[in-house]
């Protein structure tokens, strides 16, 4: 019994010592996988009324910080032979987008941004930006220890152009939602090792959207440790069935 005793009260201060490291850097959910299905190609029309899409699950992304905001973002994918498929569900009340050009600083208002890493062995991965007024920031960002800066792509045109769409969806009493729905082209992401996946394939990634209502807002699949979105290494992972 006192062994017994002596044992139990070893686990408890080894769960209280634990406990106490909840909600600091050390402690991360690290490791989730979503399944991604395959479809045949199909056209974005901005508010994923696709039929493809209805062999895509929701997944939720949880907000990051307590901004009061309380919207809920959801995320579908898919792949193809050619490209990714993208599509979010974005609660607002208000849309904060006064840009008007491509290429800008879209995460200093609201966005969605998705983030792919198809091969682990170099720290370069593909992000994406669209904004609720269809503007988008694709870039290509190598990453080295914590030094990163993205690039753009070079002849952006034709099969390597992302397709996109918006839509912000209203009511009599205001803006209730906004969509956006992006393909992204396996050619846009030449050279990078491990495009085009296949069945069992793997990739990192990691999806965020950030909102200006109140404040600054951020959601995210994965909890990054430090202010950037660009924590690769706690990207969560894609399995594409």
């Amino acid at each position: 019994m006192i062994k017994k005793m002596v044992a139990f009260s070893c686990i408890a201060i080894l769960l209280n010592l634990l406990s106490s490291f909840t909600g600091s850097e050390c402690v991360f959910r690290v490791g989730d996988t979503l399944k991604v299905r395959h479809t045949a190609d199909f056209e974005i029309s901005g508010d994923g009324h696709a039929a493809n899409w209805s062999s895509a699950d929701w997944l939720e992304l949880p907000e990051r910080n307590d901004s009061g905001a309380r919207y809920r973002t959801q995320l579908k994918m898919l792949y193809s032979d050619s490209g990714i498929y993208c599509l979010y569900r974005c609660e607002d009340e208000k849309i904060t987008a006064t840009m008007k050009e491509d290429f800008l600083d879209l995460w200093t208002e609201d966005v969605v941004e998705a983030f792919f890493w198809p091969d682990e062995s170099a720290t370069i991965y593909f992000e994406y930006e669209l904004s609720p007024l269809n503007l988008e920031l694709p870039m290509l960002v190598p990453n080295m220890n914590g030094r990163f800066l993205g690039w753009r792509p070079w002849h952006y045109e034709g099969n390597r152009r992302v397709r996109h769409a918006t839509r912000i969806n209203k009511n009599e009493s205001g803006v209730t939602s906004w969509t956006a729905e992006f393909f992204i082209p396996y050619e846009l992401l030449k050279p990078l090792n491990n495009v085009p996946p296949k069945k069992g394939s793997q990739w990192r990634a990691n999806f965020y959207r950030i909102d200006h209502d109140k404040g600054e807002a951020t959601w995210q699949w994965q909890k990054v440790r430090r202010e950037t979105f660009h924590d690769y290494e706690v990207f969560g992972r894609l399995l594409f069935e």
